[in-house]
């Protein structure tokens, strides 16, 4: 009995955290978990399903690179998986969030080995992702001469602020927060397409 009737609803337990974590009320969650079990039927949303409805929201670029980081940052406790719990946390601070909130989930993406900081390979990665999932009609209207190599080295020696080749958390949000086009560059409607 448990199993399948557990499926169709919520928990109250759940219900409660997520009101208390983001920013939705009851009905809105139950909403959000009918459309999301709708897509995954057990509950588990998979690095090929994220990619398969992510993809749509990008038709002329390959955002299979950049799903592959937005995915890691969904999956919260690393289970190669994102339930219901942390696909709505996410999708709260990528879309209601304060301009902090977005760039500390940002900076976690940025952070690809998790240790605490970006270096200038794991910027460029992310700028990489983020220039082939935009594809060329985007590149050109963002008015980007640059390769992805060369302004990434350029956004990460504008946020070294103490220059020694590591950017952190503190560095990455108070330079983007002065900064409207950097935000713009590094969050690039990442979760504006959001998996209804």
């Amino acid at each position: 009995m448990g199993a399948k009737g557990s499926k169709e609803r919520l928990s109250k337990h759940d219900i409660e955290f997520l009101k208390v974590n983001t920013r939705y009320d009851e009905n809105t969650i139950n909403e959000w978990y009918k459309g999301f079990m709708a897509d995954c039927p057990d509950g588990k949303l998979t690095p090929i399903s994220f990619m398969q409805i992510y993809s749509k929201c990008f038709p002329t670029g390959n955002a299979n690179e950049f799903c592959d980081h937005v995915f890691r940052t969904f999956d919260s406790d690393k289970n190669g998986f994102i339930d219901f719990k942390e696909f709505l946390l996410a999708i709260d601070v990528t879309s209601s969030g304060s301009p902090e909130e977005k760039l500390n989930w940002a900076f976690s993406m940025y952070d690809v080995d998790g240790n605490g900081w970006i270096d200038l390979p794991e910027m460029t990665k992310i700028v990489k992702s983020i220039y082939n999932m935009m594809g060329p009609q985007q590149q050109r209207a963002m008015d980007t001469l640059e390769s992805p190599e060369s302004r990434a080295e350029g956004i990460f020696r504008r946020m070294d602020i103490n220059s020694d080749g590591r950017v952190t958390r503190q560095e990455f949000v108070r330079c983007c927060l002065d900064d409207q086009k950097l935000i713009e560059l590094l969050t690039p409607h990442s979760t504006a397409c959001h998996i209804q």
